[in-house]
């Protein structure tokens, strides 16, 4: 074979290794979601999960399917959900809240899990350590029960003179009974009583409000999960009806009226949850990927149900809020 031959049978081999490698189709990434809450109008996952993921080159239809399941608030559900997700055989699975991240840990030992948000996973077992969480599952956590006293806190800045505060909460679920127990220790520091309203189903918000009307309290503190949130909208009006003010965990239920919360962006913990399931795809080991909390937290206050509710909200209080509503 003469020099010419050669180097042209050479390029030959280069184009056609090339050709070949651009006829391989781009690996598909299937990403499963699972969550409790109820199922929303779009069938989609959330806007700043799918942003995020799109920005660090997962793209649906391209090489991403995304593939959700909701319980609407039956917890019983879960299981046969995250079943349906392992039998997909999907990459990643994406839990919002500690019952949804349970279900699908006992459904595989080998798909990843990533939770997007979840309150206290030491506390309810999901992982051995924030470090290093083991097994199959990390992401991030909200610090909801350690974030619960300072809420109460809070609260009580905001409305010096409340004594008694009643507690919403879901008492079918463990994560959301710790937060109790964390306002119920924090209130004796602060010298006032706990009116304790756990719930289970939707028939027990009637109960729990009718307790309230047999012990008015001096103000609210609802423990925000599938469940209560589900049933914010019976919460907000009965807040309103009779005028007492009300903690909430996150600023979008003082958007709908509510007078004031404290807590993490569910946007941004969306956005972090992204970046583990990349990390993750491109070959980290979850049980090896510490667990993250939110490096900032959001007050938030709504001025104009103050004024209806007949409260000045001290003057101190609302220069350090991130989001004021008028």
């Amino acid at each position: 074979m003469d020099r010419r031959t050669f180097f042209g049978a050479v390029a030959l081999g280069f184009v056609t290794v090339q050709f070949a490698q651009a006829q391989q189709p781009a690996k598909i990434y299937r990403i499963g979601y699972l969550a409790a809450g109820p199922r929303p109008a779009d069938n989609a996952l959330p806007a700043p999960l799918r942003q995020e993921l799109e920005q660090l080159g997962y793209i649906e239809g391209k090489n991403a399917i995304y593939t959700g399941r909701w319980a609407e608030s039956r917890k019983e559900r879960l299981p046969a959900l995250a079943a349906e997700l392992v039998a997909l055989q999907v990459d990643v699975i994406v839990t919002l809240g500690s019952p949804a991240a349970a279900a699908a840990k006992q459904s595989t030992s080998t798909i990843p899990v990533v939770m997007a948000l979840s309150g206290d996973p030491v506390g309810v077992g999901l992982i051995e350590s924030l470090a290093r969480p083991g097994g199959n599952i990390t992401g991030m956590s909200d610090n909801a029960t350690a974030l619960s006293a300072k809420r109460l806190e809070i609260l009580k800045e905001a409305i010096p003179t409340a004594s008694d505060i009643a507690v919403l909460w879901n008492a079918s679920d463990q994560a959301m009974t710790l937060r109790y127990r964390e306002i119920n220790r924090a209130a004796g520091a602060l010298g006032v009583s706990v009116q304790p309203l756990g719930v289970r189903e939707p028939d027990e918000f009637d109960q729990a409000l009718a307790a309230m009307d047999r012990q008015r309290p001096d103000a609210i503190f609802m423990v925000t999960d599938a469940l209560t949130n589900l049933n914010r909208k019976r919460v907000l009006d009965y807040a309103e009806l009779h005028r007492i003010p009300a903690m909430y965990e996150y600023a979008s239920l003082v958007r709908e009226g509510g007078l004031i919360s404290y807590g993490p962006s569910q946007d941004d913990m969306f956005r972090q949850a992204a970046v583990y399931i990349a990390r993750i795809l491109n070959g980290a080991k979850p049980g090896e990927l510490p667990v993250e909390q939110p490096t900032r937290y959001y007050l938030a206050i709504n001025v104009k149900t103050a004024k209806a509710l007949g409260l000045t909200i001290p003057r101190d209080l609302l220069l350090r809020a991130d989001e004021v509503f008028e």
